[in-house]
């Protein structure tokens, strides 16, 4: 996306400020702070080395590596991304699976339904219970009890699919509980789930206690007039948030919208994490950086970790 020559330049100001990221998180946050590891970059060492040691980060989350999605790669693969991980002293926080993101069966199909943001991962419907079997065992080889999952690509009208997509993520949770395995349904602007109110309705519904949200407001700030913290925030039942991810997103008129750093936009960090700090949520703070105004993944990643940075220290967090 197109990035103003302003937004460009106070990026860049603020990548110069990512050296004064400390060496290593303090023993005193109280959230696992983390990165999602191809967004800085698809070279899993160098990722890796980047969040341990420039971010100074113990906690990391899997998505995909040398142009796989983590639900491709091949033993071998895997074996690495262990050694790696260990070099680097860094635990993960989460697997980050495409589980539900494809179409419902039989229904209508939706503008909203095109094929992007899958990360390298084309599953149809008719493979989920295969890659949730796949996931557990990823999640068990990485050491994490945390799957995430989505609802399937957003419909236009969800109602007559409801119940029926419910009972899917009610039984994906049950198995997982069977491996104790926490299931995280993150709300996404492109499925079913995707605003603060709609995660709400969907943990209503789904009550196993191992199925929890993986909370976005920057995926929930993409809906015009959506406002994801305070308002979306509050409707969510507190003890069911497993997982979040941080980024930003800047409105323009029409309701079209860009991603953002951290620190700018329409999503208040400050506000979001003080909130979570004070409603005891310990679980992780993963930068999902999207925004690309500083030119590369990485260098974009760097100032919107500083952001993130900035954020948890105004929010009085002890990060």
């Amino acid at each position: 996306m197109m990035v103003s020559r302003r937004s460009f330049l106070a990026g860049m100001g603020a990548a110069g400020a990512a050296a004064a990221i400390p060496a290593r998180a303090t023993a005193s946050c109280p959230f696992r702070v983390a990165v999602i590891n191809d967004e800085i970059s698809q070279d899993f060492d160098h990722a890796c080395y980047v969040a341990a040691h420039d971010f100074g980060l113990q906690w990391i989350e899997l998505r995909g590596m040398w142009n796989k999605n983590l639900t491709k790669l091949d033993a071998r693969e895997l074996s690495e991304a262990r050694a790696i991980l260990a070099r680097y002293k860094l635990r993960v926080t989460d697997i980050a699976s495409p589980l539900y993101k494809v179409d419902w069966p039989g229904a209508p199909i939706s503008k909203q339904s095109e094929r992007r943001d899958q990360f390298h991962a084309d599953d149809e419907f008719r493979q989920q219970d295969a890659l949730l079997e796949h996931c557990i065992d990823l999640a068990k080889t990485f050491d994490t009890d945390r799957i995430r999952c989505f609802d399937f690509w957003r419909l236009d009208d969800v109602k007559p699919y409801r119940a029926e997509m419910n009972e899917v993520l009610r039984k994906a949770a049950k198995r997982c509980a069977k491996s104790k395995m926490i299931l995280l349904l993150e709300n996404e602007m492109s499925c079913n789930t995707a605003t603060g109110a709609e995660a709400a309705a969907t943990l209503a519904a789904v009550t196993e206690r191992n199925f929890m949200l993986n909370w976005d407001p920057g995926n929930a700030a993409t809906f015009p007039g959506s406002d994801p913290y305070p308002k979306g925030y509050d409707l969510l039942p507190k003890r069911r948030i497993g997982h979040c991810h941080a980024k930003s997103v800047v409105r323009e008129p029409g309701g079209k919208w860009q991603w953002a750093p951290v620190g700018q936009g329409v999503v208040d960090w400050v506000g979001q994490l003080r909130a979570l700090d004070g409603d005891g949520y310990h679980y992780a703070i993963s930068l999902e950086t999207h925004w690309r105004g500083a030119g590369t993944p990485e260098a974009s990643s760097r100032v919107s970790m500083q952001g993130l940075k900035d954020a948890l220290t105004s929010a009085g967090t002890g990060c």
